[in-house]
């Protein structure tokens, strides 16, 4: 398949550029693939469409203020975006600035001078004053994505952030679960629907276009990803009492997609935690997600690729266009999609 199979008009004002007033006050598709119905609803809804012993599984990633702007000594702005953690005191990042960068250029940051050490691909490996985590959080700010028209303000620290965060070294949110406030927790766990936390780091090339058109020439920049014991047997209990597994977002598809090919193609899922680039296109067999909640996502992009197979092409495109004639808010601070049958 080619990368043009997942375009679809967007009208640009239909990317949210801040998150509504209230977390779980979005809007949400939903998309019953053994139909091709598609209902407007709201996120609130969501326990009414979930049956008591379903599983709820989120990214627990906490995202770090993944952003410092620094000077050369010529004085040229340079921009840092950590990508992850390394050992000590380096990392990786993307690095942009008007002149190429150099190995050895050091540049200013109100944390100390950050030293560019190695290329590695496409990113940069940088020698840090401190832990890159500590050093962050202390001078850094919110990452917005690249489509938010807009500085990152004192909010962004809170609403672009999960109430399950925990796990720190996202530079990116899994936008998904910003959908969750106290009071859906509640319903959601009234209702007998039980959840389990993943975690997968997002990369800051989560925003990266394919540069090919074929998708099989393509390959994603490695996320770190775990999935624990708790979350294994908590699946497997879901698994043998009949309820569906319910991912909620493209990120903790990843996860446990990753974690299944690991155990081998008849072992049950094991704990697992490590790198993955795992790129999920049409004709994958997933093993581990009977239905799927993730905002709407970019045209053309692996996140895309992924919804269709999972769903099927022809069905999510029916239904991206039926959210773009609705009105929805797209992308991160965007409206939420249900997904509650799995194509076969």
């Amino acid at each position: 398949m080619r990368r043009q199979d997942f375009s679809y008009d967007l009208p640009a004002e239909l990317i949210a550029q801040a998150p509504p007033a209230e977390r779980a006050a979005g809007r949400m598709l939903v998309l019953d693939t053994g139909s091709g119905a598609v209902a407007d609803r709201t996120i609130r809804d969501l326990p009414g469409y979930l049956a008591p012993g379903d599983l709820l599984v989120l990214n627990d990633t906490r995202v770090v203020a993944a952003r410092v702007f620094g000077h050369k000594p010529s004085g040229g702005r340079v921009e840092i975006l950590l990508e992850r953690p390394l050992g000590g005191q380096e990392a990786l990042a993307q690095l942009s600035a008007s002149k190429p960068i150099r190995e050895g250029l050091e540049v200013s940051t109100a944390g100390g001078v950050v030293r560019v050490v190695r290329r590695e691909g496409e990113l940069w490996c940088i020698s840090l004053p401190q832990p890159a985590l500590e050093f962050f959080e202390h001078v850094g700010e919110v990452p917005l994505p690249p489509y938010i028209r807009r500085p990152a303000a004192p909010a962004d620290r809170e609403r672009y952030q999960s109430i399950f965060a925990r796990e720190p070294g996202a530079v990116a949110a899994p936008t998904a679960s910003l959908h969750f406030d106290a009071a859906l927790v509640a319903a959601l766990e009234a209702r007998g629907v039980q959840r389990t936390l993943v975690t997968l780091h997002v990369g800051a090339g989560t925003f990266q276009p394919l540069r090919g058109e074929e998708l099989a020439t393509h390959t994603l920049h490695a996320e770190r990803a775990a999935v624990g014991t708790a979350a294994c047997a908590a699946i497997a209990a879901a698994r043998a009492r009949g309820g569906r597994i319910v991912a909620v977002g493209t990120t903790v598809v990843r996860a446990r997609e990753s974690a299944a090919l690991a155990a081998g193609q008849h072992g049950t899922l094991a704990p697992w935690a490590g790198d993955t680039r795992l790129f999920i296109t049409p004709g994958f067999a997933f093993r581990v997600c009977d239905a799927l909640l993730t905002n709407f996502h970019l045209p053309e992009s692996s996140l895309l690729m992924l919804v269709c197979a999972f769903a099927g092409r022809p069905a999510v495109l029916g239904a991206y266009a039926h959210a773009v004639r609705a009105r929805y808010r797209f992308f991160s601070y965007g409206d939420a999609m249900l997904i509650t049958q799995r194509a076969a």
